[in-house]
């Protein structure tokens, strides 16, 4: 219980960061594009200040091991099959909106809840980890649902597609911060003291401020009234998702620091991409709009009550 209680004083403030801003996206006289601009600067600038400065550091933090990727994505393929005939069979959906379906209860949001609450909860030591996971989350989980809306379709996939998902990732200024962070670290460059403090001085502001930009960001997603598909959606990503990585990375022998990020990685709340995605598809976007809602409420609970069980046992 002690345990318990520690997870969720941590993660309650930041939690409570979402909610603030989700209250004041909702105020009357608050513009959406003030969210817009707001969620552009810390996607912009604060996330790949933070993210290159700790990985230009990363001599001195653990390596991830590649075991992490096998026990990540393992899981993420495991529950989107079992996404998909939970649609089939409980929702009777057709192929696409399976698809759509099963990536929400895979596809992590680890760039506004994973990574500040990650640094916060877990420590430094974290963020190499959760900064590998977030370099190959899009890249593997938007080709796995391409291909699966694809091959639902025509029975085929073409390969422009897979291209295209790679260019837009080599133009994210976070996977660059990543990318180009981890290669000055690992090439021992020191960054100029001056440059070094400013961006450790502009990352300390990144956490809360990505919080408070989901928050924002939550205002403009509905909740519709698909309840059982949403409620579903919650469960799969924010219960059979975690215990699912934690079966594996038990299997695979990971490190308790490696095992606690990606439990943690994947008990969070439903991404916004997946959104995107039913845009694109056309398929149950009410069931997705909600599942994002409901998923951070219910993520506040769910979140510290993993860890906790985590920590007991590693």
């Amino acid at each position: 219980m002690t345990v318990l209680w520690q997870f969720f004083k941590l993660s309650s403030p930041l939690y409570g960061l979402v909610a603030a801003g989700y209250l004041v996206a909702c105020l009357p006289w608050w513009r959406p594009e003030w969210s817009h601009r707001i969620s552009g600067l810390v996607f912009a600038i604060a996330l790949p200040a933070m993210l290159f400065q700790l990985m230009s550091h990363q001599a001195s933090l653990p390596a991830a091991h590649g075991r992490v990727l096998i026990a990540y994505f393992g899981s993420c393929l495991i529950v989107f099959l079992i996404g998909r005939a939970a649609a089939a069979w409980l929702f009777r959906l057709d192929g696409t909106s399976q698809s759509v379906f099963g990536l929400g209860g895979v596809f992590s949001n680890i760039v506004l809840t994973g990574l500040p609450i990650a640094k916060l909860a877990l420590g430094a030591s974290a963020v190499p980890v959760v900064a590998l996971l977030l370099v190959f989350n899009a890249l593997i989980l938007w080709t796995l649902v391409s291909v699966s809306v694809e091959l639902s379709r025509h029975g085929s996939f073409s390969a422009s597609g897979f291209a295209k998902t790679a260019w837009n990732l080599l133009r994210n200024p976070i996977i660059v911060a990543i990318v180009v962070g981890s290669a000055v670290g690992r090439l021992g460059l020191q960054l100029p003291a001056l440059l070094d403090g400013t961006l450790l001085a502009v990352g300390n502001v990144a956490a809360p401020a990505a919080l408070l930009a989901l928050g924002l960001g939550l205002a403009a997603f509905p909740i519709k009234q698909q309840w059982a598909s949403s409620l579903t959606v919650c469960a799969l990503k924010l219960l059979v998702q975690p215990l699912v990585v934690w079966l594996l990375a038990i299997v695979l022998a990971l490190p308790a620091v490696e095992m606690r990020a990606v439990v943690l990685v994947a008990s969070m709340a439903v991404g916004v991409n997946v959104y995107l995605m039913s845009v694109q598809f056309r398929a149950i976007q009410g069931t997705i709009a909600s599942s994002i809602v409901l998923s951070n409420v219910f993520a506040a609970f769910t979140t510290p009550l993993l860890l906790a069980a985590v920590h007991a046992t590693t």
